[in-house]
């Protein structure tokens, strides 16, 4: 989308949060010569990736008042972990030291194993004898357990400079989760001013550049780690994460990206220092060759398969350029679909769960009007003039998306919901294996239900519409050009809840009253479901929990 106009900046400080009955208080230094003038855990602690006996632990230190994030110095650091029973750590049941320095920005990961499966537990950092906030987390049942339940939290799209993330704040306020996913767009990698709330910037981006170099991406982290509503929900349950475009530039795809410029510097090394700082600030395991697609499973009852469609992509088409149904294009790469395919008809866990960062249903804006279709296309990456296509998500990437649906059709696999972000709007479809065909026999090869942004620019903040006008007429003809749509919100900021069971898996969409303001209240919105067995999106009585 296109960068918004720059405002004046303002600091914007945030020191504690209280959430889901966790005290994130960051513990200061005091009483001690040399006591460093911030706190030495500003950024909060977090959990991610659990296992049936393990789980990542995650923190950053500030050691030195210089050891600021991005500066490169501060010295090298020892810190202690523990893992308790219960909040007071009478019963500490792992416990260990690691050390942090410069070169990994004073980040802090432990893998924890030797856990119970299916058990909560507390956690805190400790430097020179200061703790931490503590954290709560748990571990993922056995993998034979018979789970009769999972419960997530669903986001994506958080922008700091277009609102407060208050979507988090609720959602760490609820005692029923499981975990939270997050499916990409994190963070933003925008300058001060350049992409705010319909062209307002609600808190300025630190730093002021648009992030080019390791320290911008390392400082960015920073920022968005002191946001006290993110702090809350990262200390309050784990994680599962994955990137999207944002986390690098705009529209990334495996040779470059839409947001970056020759006069930017070399796409391979700017690339690599978005990685490198990704890694080091984030709660997520890295495979042995680099890789973040990765899987994890709940016991019999599901099974999540996390996808990267930005690091092995071939370019987006556009209106005068590119085929998305030429078989030589790729949004996985030929390793990861491999890796995708056999594990979706391999297990035999009931629910095959895809964390997708970008949507996989077919679209069609043949009969919106010109001005709608442009805004949509704001949203979704369609090149204007008329290419009914998604072209940036599996819409330009048609072989791709014929190759997995197909397989999961002909090895019969059932019960495969991919739950996505990106579009800043809400949706939920049957994914038919041939969207023409589906006029006349409903046949559906998966279920996609997608959250709304926590704060990123959706249709009405495009159009520069009041909230449920234009947007309203946009969804009618979308449902009436594409069928197998089930749900279509394109105006609301906010984040979802899915329930899976073994009979059916439902989400719940909440929305903000205002993503401007840091103390917006939320409503419910709407509740839908998919029954096992279907690949059908239903109706649902109303929201869990």
């Amino acid at each position: 989308m296109s960068p918004s106009s720059a405002f004046d900046r303002r600091a914007f400080l945030k020191t504690s949060a209280v959430a889901g009955g966790v005290l994130l208080v960051p513990a200061a230094v005091a009483g001690r010569a040399g006591a460093a003038a911030e706190p030495r855990f500003a950024h909060g602690v977090a959990s991610g990736d659990p296992l049936p006996d393990g789980v990542l632990l995650w923190t950053r230190v500030t050691p030195t008042p210089d050891a600021t994030p991005g500066s490169g110095v501060g010295p090298a650091v020892e810190v202690r972990w523990e893992v308790a029973a219960d909040a007071d750590f009478a019963t500490v049941v792992r416990s260990g030291a690691v050390s942090t320095g410069p070169d990994r920005d004073h980040t802090v990961k432990v893998a924890v194993d030797g856990l119970a499966p299916a058990t909560a537990y507390h956690y805190r950092f400790l430097i020179d004898g200061v703790p931490s906030p503590t954290g709560r987390t748990r571990t993922a049942p056995a993998v034979d357990a018979d789970v009769r339940g999972l419960r997530l939290g669903l986001v994506s799209c958080s922008n700091w400079q277009a609102g407060y993330f208050s979507a988090y704040r609720h959602l760490a306020a609820r005692g029923d989760l499981d975990g939270v996913l997050h499916v990409a767009d994190y963070l933003y990698e925008y300058q001060a001013g350049g992409y705010g709330a319909r062209g307002v910037t609600v808190r300025p981006h630190e730093p002021a550049g648009e992030m080019i170099t390791l320290a911008d991406y390392r400082r960015r982290h920073a920022q968005y780690k002191t946001d006290p509503d993110l702090q809350a929900l990262h200390a309050a349950r784990p994680w599962f994460i994955t990137w999207d475009d944002h986390e690098y530039a705009n529209d990334a795809w495996s040779g470059g990206a839409q947001n970056h410029q020759p006069a930017e510097g070399d796409w391979a090394a700017r690339k690599a220092a978005a990685r490198q700082a990704y890694f080091e600030w984030m709660p997520v395991r890295q495979g042995p060759g680099g890789e973040i697609h990765r899987r994890f499973r709940w016991g019999r009852l599901a099974e999540l398969s996390l996808l990267d469609l930005r690091s092995y992509r071939s370019l987006q088409t556009t209106p005068s350029s590119g085929d998305p149904a030429d078989p030589a294009r790729t949004i996985t790469g030929d390793p990861q679909m491999a890796w995708l395919k056999s594990g979706l008809a391999g297990t035999d866990a009931t629910w095959k769960l895809v964390g997708n960062s970008v949507m996989i249903t077919p679209i069609s804006v043949g009969n919106l009007e010109a001005r709608f279709a442009e805004a949509l296309g704001g949203l979704i990456g369609l090149p204007v003039g008329g290419v009914a296509a998604n072209s940036d998500a599996w819409d330009g990437y048609t072989a791709d998306r014929q190759e997995l649906l197909g397989h999961l059709k002909d090895n019969r696999v059932k019960n495969t919901v991919f739950l996505t972000g990106d579009i800043h709007s809400s949706w939920a479809a049957d994914v038919p294996l041939d969207r023409s065909s589906y006029w006349w026999n409903g046949n559906s090869a998966a279920t996609e239900f997608v959250t709304t942004s926590v704060t990123s620019d959706n249709i009405d903040d495009i159009l520069k519409a009041e909230p449920r006008t234009l947007s309203v007429l946009v969804e009618a003809a979308l449902r009436t050009g594409n069928p197998h749509l089930k749900l279509t919100e394109l105006d609301s900021h906010g984040y979802s809840v899915v329930d899976v069971t073994p009979d059916r898996l439902q989400t719940d969409w909440y929305y903000l009253a205002d993503r401007t303001s840091p103390t917006s209240a939320v409503r419910y919105g709407k509740s839908l479901a998919t029954k096992a067995g279907t690949q059908k999106v239903t109706s649902a009585s109303g929201p869990v929990g």
